[in-house]
C-alpha cells in the first residue's frame, strides 16, 4: 500500500513537472530562424503590395490583414502561416508586455511570446495558422484587442503584478 501510495505520488509529480514550461532566452540561431519567417512575410509583402518593409509595429497590421484576407498563403502552407504568426507576435510584442523565448513544454521547444515574467504565454506561432487551417475567420486587430484586454486583466491580479 505505501508503495502504491509513492507511485502515484511520484507519477503527480512527474506530471505536475511535465507541465510547467521552461522559458529560455533565443539564441543566435533562433532569433535567425524567426528572421527568416519573417523574411517569407516581407517577401509576400512586396511582391503582392509593395510594401517596403514589416516594422514590427502595429502599422504593419494592414499589411499583415490583408495577406490573410487575399488568401496569399494557402491552408496547407503551415510554415508560411506560421510565419505570419511571427510577424503579428512582433506586433504584439511591440504593443504589450511580451517579448520572444523559446519554451519547452510537453509539445516541444517552439518559438513562444512570454508575458513579463509569468508563465502565462501567447503563443502567437500557430495563433494565425490554425485559425486558417480550421476555415475561421483571422481578424488581426481583434485578436490583438483580446489579448491586450486579457494580460490587462492578468495584471489587475495580485499574482502577475
Amino acid at each position: 500500500m505505501v508503495l502504491l501510495s509513492f507511485v502515484i505520488s511520484f507519477s503527480k509529480q512527474k506530471a505536475a513537472q511535465a507541465a510547467m514550461p521552461k522559458f529560455t532566452e533565443l539564441t543566435h540561431e533562433d532569433r535567425t530562424h524567426l528572421d527568416q519567417q519573417r523574411a517569407i512575410v516581407a517577401a509576400a509583402a512586396k511582391q503582392r503590395y509593395g510594401a517596403s518593409t514589416l516594422r514590427k509595429t502595429v502599422a504593419d497590421l494592414s499589411v499583415l490583414q490583408r495577406l490573410i484576407d487575399d488568401k496569399a498563403f494557402s491552408k496547407s502552407q503551415t510554415y508560411e502561416l506560421q510565419s505570419l504568426g511571427i510577424a503579428f507576435g512582433d506586433v504584439l510584442a511591440s504593443e504589450l508586455p511580451l517579448r520572444w523565448v523559446m519554451v519547452t513544454d510537453e509539445y516541444g521547444t517552439d518559438p513562444t511570446l512570454r508575458f513579463k515574467a509569468t508563465t502565462v504565454q501567447i503563443n502567437a506561432l500557430t495563433m494565425i495558422s490554425k485559425r486558417i487551417e480550421k476555415g475561421e475567420k483571422v481578424n488581426l486587430s481583434e485578436l490583438l484587442r483580446i489579448t491586450r484586454e486579457q494580460l490587462r486583466r492578468l495584471s489587475e491580479t495580485k499574482d502577475y503584478r
